[in-house]
């Protein structure tokens, strides 16, 4: 079985675009949503999606609907990537699954293509498989460019850059197998530069399974204060994984994940908090 994990916080014009592109894959068997926060239509419009899947799909056949579509629904924000990790969490414990991909719920792009070869890239033999948003372009902006450079510093001190150049699990659709699933501490999960340092120190198998232009993807368009604070979070997310990397210990990275004072973006609204209660209750 393989899960697609798909977290969302106010994306009622975007959840249903993203449910069918995943649903025309034919080889998700369930999609779970994380609404978290939802403070317009997002639930209502995936429930309608699955309401819809319903009444289209064969009725008493016995078997499940591939595809078919679950949400978990959460009163207030989890943060920025916390989604991920109460997701597959999630998934791992009820369900099982050989591997977990990821996809924004803004992700309007046909990524129908790209999720297929990420799991084609699982069942070849990755552990992690990501997906290449810079094929053939340079950066638009300084404020790219600068993304970038903090990227390529990672992925060079983790000997990735050769294997995956500039590619991470913070841009685009990225899928995990069930071995490196079942060894990520779910708060590694919830920061993705720190889940890439772990798969590479952990000698799991990672590199480059799809390709897709980052303007493809179909991300919401913005405001320049949110650019900026994405920004400033990747950049302080692939420091703490070069620090991880070069030998800060895991207590000393757990409390900078859960002590962002200072930093720049949006991890001090990172709800570990929420996460560790999801997992003592589950």
């Amino acid at each position: 079985m393989w899960i697609a994990v798909i977290p969302a916080c106010n994306e009622a014009a975007s959840i249903t675009t993203v449910l069918r592109h995943l649903q025309a894959c034919h080889c998700l068997a369930r999609l779970l949503v994380v609404a978290n926060g939802c403070t317009d239509a997002t639930e209502e419009n995936a429930r309608q999606a699955a309401a819809a899947q319903e009444d289209a799909g064969p009725k008493n056949t016995g078997q499940e609907k591939a595809g078919q579509i679950e949400i978990l629904s959460f009163p207030e924000p989890l943060g920025i990537d916390i989604p991920r990790a109460v997701g597959a969490a999630y998934a791992q414990k009820k369900y099982h699954p050989l591997g977990i991909v990821f996809v924004d719920g803004d992700l309007i792009g046909n990524l129908t293509v790209p999720v297929r070869n990420l799991i084609n890239g699982l069942k070849q033999g990755l552990d992690l498989a990501l997906t290449d948003c810079y094929p053939d372009e340079a950066p638009h902006s300084a404020l790219a460019a600068s993304v970038l450079k903090a990227r390529e510093t990672l992925n060079k001190q983790l000997k990735l850059d050769t294997k995956i150049g500039l590619a991470t699990p913070s841009h685009g659709p990225h899928a995990i197998s069930a071995s490196l699933l079942a060894q990520l501490p779910p708060q590694v999960l919830a920061v993705p530069p720190l889940a890439l340092a772990f798969a590479a120190l952990h000698h799991y198998k990672i590199g480059v399974a799809a390709t897709i232009a980052h303007d493809l993807l179909g991300s919401k368009i913005r405001s320049n204060d949110h650019a900026a604070k994405i920004a400033a979070t990747i950049i302080a997310d692939c420091k703490l994984a070069l620090a991880y990397a070069t030998g800060t210990t895991w207590p000393e990275v757990l409390a900078a994940c859960t002590h962002s004072e200072g930093l720049m973006g949006y991890q001090k609204q990172r709800r570990f908090d929420l996460l560790n209660a999801f997992l003592d209750n589950f």
